[in-house]
């Protein structure tokens, strides 16, 4: 009987300082759950149309993640995030692709290491209600139809502290890719400026070496060089939000192949009344000429989308959610869904149907 006590009275002094310690520094466990049943289609220009199709899809929205702080004293802390993205339409999910990384947090702000969402993504995509991950998010015509929606890997970030509403973040995404011929390295920083009702932001990106093409193909080219810039922001009038982006890129593709500036635009609107929220969206790109030579205008792609949706929101968790999309690609378009891409020839019109179910925990 003594040795039975004796050996408890061991064990809890044992668990005793690891439970303390998960007090003082907790860990959370978090995810999203984020499925949809969709109905899809395209017709237009001079292929064969895609014929419609239902599928179930999760879009690559709904994830799970491990984040935690430890206190180091002296008002410095350590931080770390784990979270990849689960799959729950498949059986094939990645591992640790999502915003995971390690760093210090204190009064001249945070610095981490790891794989995250670029500075310019993050100022544009809290613009957008529809989110990166759904067939109506900003994606389908906005950021180089998602070159300027990255999340890089081997990068080093820094966030300032909030000053009276004004934040910044820059980031740098090492050149592990180097070779003789090419030296890709992406840079990316923002401003944001969040004062109740009011949300503001500016970004500017390059990608050195870094060139995407119009059939989506993301390759390191010597000499080639793009450069993205963006302002937006919302503003909420009681049950009203309106929101509103505008970017500008410039893309030179190395050698003889240049584009000029391309510009795009979204506009949004939200009204919520109770439980019930009302989306409408608007996006529109249009790219200078692609030349060939420096003469030479091959086509100037124009991508037009409107989006609505309606979202019932059960709790702060739950929300049940059904959106309509629409795009008209023009002059060798190939403007598409935010996310799970048809396979489309230049002018065919992508349209979508969704309704799902979206949960937080």
């Amino acid at each position: 009987m003594n040795k039975k006590l004796i050996a408890l009275a061991v064990a809890g002094a044992t668990l005793a300082p690891a439970a303390m310690a998960q007090t003082a520094n907790p860990v959370t466990l978090y995810g999203r759950i984020w499925v949809a049943f969709e109905n899809v289609k395209a017709d237009g220009g001079t292929a064969a149309p895609v014929s419609s199709r239902n599928r179930v899809s999760s879009n690559g929205a709904s994830l799970f993640g491990i984040r935690g702080t430890e206190d180091l004293g002296g008002g410095l802390k350590a931080f770390f995030q784990f979270e990849t993205e689960v799959r729950l339409d498949q059986n094939d999910s990645p591992f640790s692709n999502r915003n995971s990384g390690v760093g210090l947090q204190g009064d001249f702000g945070s610095a981490l290491l790891g794989r995250w969402d670029t500075p310019f993504k993050v100022a544009n995509a809290s613009i957008d209600p529809f989110g990166t991950t759904t067939l109506a998010g900003y994606t389908s015509a906005m950021s180089d139809r998602g070159n300027f929606d990255r999340r890089e890997q081997n990068v080093v970030q820094y966030w300032s502290p909030t000053f009276s509403g004004l934040a910044f973040r820059a980031s740098y995404s090492a050149n592990e890719g180097k070779t003789a011929s090419v030296n890709p390295v992406t840079t990316s920083f923002n401003a944001t400026y969040t004062q109740g009702p009011i949300y503001l932001s500016t970004a500017w990106e390059k990608h050195k070496d870094i060139f995407k093409n119009y059939t989506g193909a993301v390759a390191p080219v010597s000499g080639a060089d793009e450069t993205g810039v963006s302002l937006g922001g919302h503003v909420t009038f009681g049950p009203v939000r309106v929101g509103a982006l505008l970017q500008k890129f410039k893309k030179n593709g190395g050698g003889t192949t240049v584009t000029s500036d391309q510009r795009s635009q979204m506009f949004n609107l939200i009204y919520t009344a109770g439980k019930n929220q009302f989306v409408y969206q608007m996006q529109r790109s249009k790219d200078g000429a692609t030349r060939a030579t420096p003469t030479t205008a091959v086509s100037e792609p124009d991508t037009k989308v409107n989006s609505i949706a309606h979202l019932y929101n059960f709790s702060r968790r739950t929300t049940l959610f059904t959106m309509y999309t629409m795009t008209k690609n023009n002059v060798a378009g190939l403007g598409n869904f935010g996310a799970n891409n048809l396979a489309i020839s230049p002018d065919q019109d992508p349209r979508g149907f969704s309704i799902g179910i979206r949960h937080t925990f």
